[in-house]
């Protein structure tokens, strides 16, 4: 996930999607695995169903990860990653091995009702535009060839930086270069085919980079004035809702108005560095838990008001090897030992989930928004975490006096608090930089401050 800037009020980025509207929106979320301390897949499975997400999307065709939701009655979307576009789109035969090795062996077991062909083509470093529709054109053929392309549909998810104009919504518009090569062929392949645009929309980005325009509470589902599009005079509620319209606006402008939407990613971290405004965990709750409200209520966008939104929401887990700042790894709404990040039901039934007594999560006040420690992973061995904790407290120069007995943090007396402390202290030391809350997998990041016993953790602020 990158940040692309757009005009006034969008930014965003994406990659997720379902493909059956009904009365009420639907709520699935992406299961990226940037990390090397994530639960086993059979794991996730179980904290799906717990939490009623019926629907998931992938980055990939992971055979332990669908092996593990065979049988589940959960829907998943998969994805051909972009660095196989040129040879999807160069020959059919590299397609039609493709999609045996990798769909068709799952099914039915495994209940695949999308694939996503790239993901964010257009911003891409690698130019793999050109090559987009020929791979989709391909990947179908090989679905028919198979007879999967009655229960399969294709898409591949949009970047909001592919529209020239985002503001007002009614003037939404497509960037001149990329619509005669790509975005007219593509969406004339989405209608022949009635799937879906993936679009992946962030307004966190937009209100991150223009938070002196652009309301916390209109970004955040929260009650605010709205916004009246002088184009068209419709008012928006929420930015949502906005940037979604931008992208039927520019579909309508370039003759495809009866080409439906799915949100494939959107979501909001729960923490990031000093200069991204908004981050913070009680903001990614107020976003996450409004946006489940108002999809659940069946109501479409203002300028589709009887189409319901159906959205995947970004991410499952906190991804702690991905690059970039730190909101990147913050995104997800569970930590990698399956606790909550913050509290989100995903319907009105949700069961509660992992409401464990672990020391690590605590309370959330505001003055810690923008702020992260590094903790030790429970269920990590406690090989590895005294290997961390050996390494922390010699070589990596932490300060574990603390940690001493008689010291104010002796106290409790066990090897992950211990650990916790000095992995803490190494990571607050070292600016809390990429790869520096890892040791091994035995480590990961919270955004709200832990607690063990009476003692307080440092952090870099």
């Amino acid at each position: 996930m990158a940040l692309y800037f757009l005009s006034l009020l969008l930014l965003s980025s994406f990659s997720s999607i379902p493909f059956t509207l009904s009365d009420s929106g639907m709520i699935g979320v992406n299961y990226g695995r940037i990390a090397n301390n994530l639960p086993a897949p059979e794991k996730v499975f179980e904290l799906l169903k717990s939490q009623g997400i019926n629907r998931v999307k992938l980055y990939d065709t992971d055979a332990s990860v669908l092996t593990a939701l065979a049988n589940s009655g959960i829907k998943v979307v998969v994805s051909l990653p972009n660095e196989n576009l040129s040879a999807a789109a160069a020959d059919q035969s590299y397609t039609d091995t493709w999609v045996q090795d990798n769909v068709k062996k799952h099914m039915p077991a495994t209940d695949i009702e999308a694939i996503a062909v790239g993901n964010e083509v257009f911003v891409d470093p690698r130019n793999t535009t050109s090559y987009l529709v020929a791979a989709m054109t391909n990947v179908q053929s090989s679905l028919a060839k198979f007879s999967l392309d009655g229960s399969i549909k294709i898409s591949s998810p949009l970047a909001l930086s592919a529209l020239a104009n985002s503001y007002p919504p009614s003037a939404g518009s497509f960037k001149p270069d990329l619509i005669e090569p790509v975005i007219k062929p593509m969406l004339d392949f989405l209608r022949k085919t009635s799937s879906h645009l993936m679009v992946n929309a962030y307004p966190f980005f937009a209100y991150a980079a223009n938070a002196d325009k652009i309301s916390l509470e209109y970004a955040l589902f929260k009650e605010n004035a709205g916004n009246v599009d002088s184009g068209n005079g419709l008012k928006y509620e929420n930015l949502l809702d906005a940037q979604i319209d931008a992208v039927f606006a520019a579909m309508s402008a370039v003759g495809f108005n009866d080409v439906k939407v799915v949100v494939t990613e959107t979501g909001w971290p729960s923490a990031g560095d000093e200069n991204e405004i908004g981050a913070g965990s009680d903001n990614a709750a107020a976003y996450n838990g409004g946006l489940v409200k108002r999809v659940l209520t069946g109501n479409g966008t203002p300028l589709k008001p009887k189409e319901p939104l159906d959205v995947y929401l970004f991410a499952l887990f906190n991804e702690n090897q991905k690059t970039g700042p730190t909101s990147e790894r913050n995104y997800g709404l569970f930590y990698p030992n399956e606790n909550k990040v913050y509290d989100v039901p995903f319907s009105a039934k949700s069961a509660p989930v992992n409401d464990s007594k672990e020391k690590v999560p605590v309370k959330s006040p505001s003055s810690h928004v923008g702020q992260t420690w590094c903790v030790a992973n429970g269920k990590t061995s406690k090989e590895k975490l005294q290997e961390g904790l050996d390494y922390a407290c010699g070589e990596g120069g932490a300060d574990c006096r603390p940690i001493q007995k008689g010291a104010t943090c002796y106290d409790p007396e066990s090897l992950e608090a211990h650990a916790s402390y000095a992995f803490n202290s190494y990571y607050q030391k070292n600016a809390r930089g990429v790869g520096t809350c890892d040791f091994g997998g035995a480590a990961y990041v919270v955004s709200q401050p832990p607690k063990y016993g009476k003692c307080e953790f440092p952090t870099g602020h």
